[in-house]
């Protein structure tokens, strides 16, 4: 377990947010090139080009349609990208809203983060777009995540603040313990609550659907936890931007630190990538935008 491999992309890539697609191949967003790209398990690299250039490419997920979703903050866009690799464009009905986080919902439809824009938007398979003012002005919005409660949870990285969102528009909002923690990303974990990363703080934060919030320290100075998903090992994994390392958190809060082999990789976004006997493969996949590398990682030992 610990083990990492790596996948040289083209230079450029600057490869930053990574999901699993219906193809079981990993997609993700190249921030340098502005191209979507896809990787095999085998390594082989595939690039599509967008329609609009200077897109400010971010975050990238995989719809219950069976299409990859992603944000274009610059261009003010929602993209959709076949398995084929057709894409589709968007236009936010707000000039400016700067759409950043990205998840698939248990509705169907797809929810993203409007940075600038202080909503929250919801787009349906075929492109109707309907937004959501949040009740905190300039709370910027990042990270989202579907939670086992059948809510949305987001984070507020001005605000400082976690918030959950109805599939019918009912939004909550809860601070955080620490000021200007910088929460980042978010993901549900298996005991039934949120985890999410703190970038400032260098704390993974948990909080329960009625609002309860816990912070764990990282043992490592300076780290600025960035992505986090949950592990096919059932803890919740995340990246360390500044500290060039993976971490692993279980649900008591114990937490080991993996240091990447290449330096200054500057590790991004993470995602479960299982093959079809994926409870024997054990890999956590992950950006590196820092030197436009994919890499894995052996989460549980193989009998």
């Amino acid at each position: 377990m610990g083990d990492v491999e790596e996948i040289a992309l083209p230079t450029g890539a600057g490869p930053l947010s990574i999901a699993l697609g219906p193809d079981l191949a990993l997609w993700y967003t190249q921030a340098g090139s502005g191209k979507i790209g896809r990787a095999t398990r085998a390594g082989a690299v595939s690039e599509f080009v967008l329609p609009t250039t200077g897109v400010g490419l971010q975050q990238i997920a995989a719809g219950f349609d069976g299409n990859l979703w992603f944000t274009e903050l610059a261009a003010n866009k929602i993209g959709r990208i076949t398995r084929q690799g057709v894409v589709t464009e968007f236009p936010l009905p707000n000039r400016g809203a700067s759409p950043i986080g990205i998840a698939a919902g248990l509705d169907g439809n797809v929810w993203f983060t409007e940075l600038i824009g202080n909503r929250i938007g919801r787009i349906t398979p075929s492109g109707e777009i309907t937004e959501f003012p949040l009740p905190t002005a300039a709370a910027q919005p990042r990270g989202i995540a579907q939670g086992f409660d059948g809510n949305l949870w987001f984070v507020e990285q001005s605000a400082n603040k976690v918030g959950s969102i109805s599939f019918e528009g009912v939004i909550r909002e809860f601070p955080l313990p620490t000021e200007q923690s910088f929460p980042s990303a978010i993901v549900a974990g298996l005991d039934g609550n949120l985890w999410f990363t703190q970038q400032d703080a260098n704390q993974i934060g948990r909080i329960t659907p009625a609002g309860v919030v816990t912070e764990f320290p990282l043992p490592t100075a300076e780290s600025e936890p960035s992505a986090i998903a949950l592990g096919p090992d059932g803890n919740l994994w995340f990246t360390q931007l500044g500290g060039n390392r993976l971490g692993r958190i279980t649900h008591d809060g114990t937490i080991t630190e993996f240091t990447l082999p290449t330096p200054d990789s500057r590790p991004s976004g993470l995602v479960i990538a299982p093959p079809g006997n994926w409870c024997l493969d054990g890999h956590v996949w992950f950006t590196e935008r820092g030197n436009h590398k994919l890499g894995k990682i052996r989460t549980i030992a193989v009998p």
